[in-house]
């Protein structure tokens, strides 16, 4: 594993962690966009959706399941944004699967 969040991960660099289980991590971004901005990925090293196998989808399943529970823990089951980015040409800029949980504050359009 070689992207910055394999390292969080595996322990290597810090994180404001606050979700875990044997599969899934969220973590606090360290540049929120909104008050409420959580980053949720597997743990399992997969680089974008189009990476992704049949045998991975049911990651995904899991990790709706947490932005549900974490949405209703942070109070924000009113609005919020569940997004990931998948290639350099949607903005990708770290190639570890991982879902944007955003809200806290009204949304805006996206482009």
């Amino acid at each position: 594993m070689t992207t910055i969040f394999a390292k969080i991960i595996e322990g290597k660099l810090p994180s404001k962690k606050v979700f875990e289980n044997e599969r899934i991590l969220a973590i606090e971004d360290i540049m929120p966009v909104a008050p409420v901005h959580i980053l949720i990925m597997p743990k399992k090293e997969i680089a974008n959706l189009q990476a992704m196998t049949k045998e991975d989808y049911s990651l995904v399943v899991e990790i709706i399941e947490v932005a549900q529970k974490l949405a209703e823990e942070l109070d924000i089951t009113d609005g919020y944004r569940l997004l990931t980015n998948s290639g350099a040409e949607a903005g990708q800029t770290v190639f570890h699967l991982h879902f944007h949980l955003i809200g806290g504050r009204r949304l805006t359009h996206l482009a």
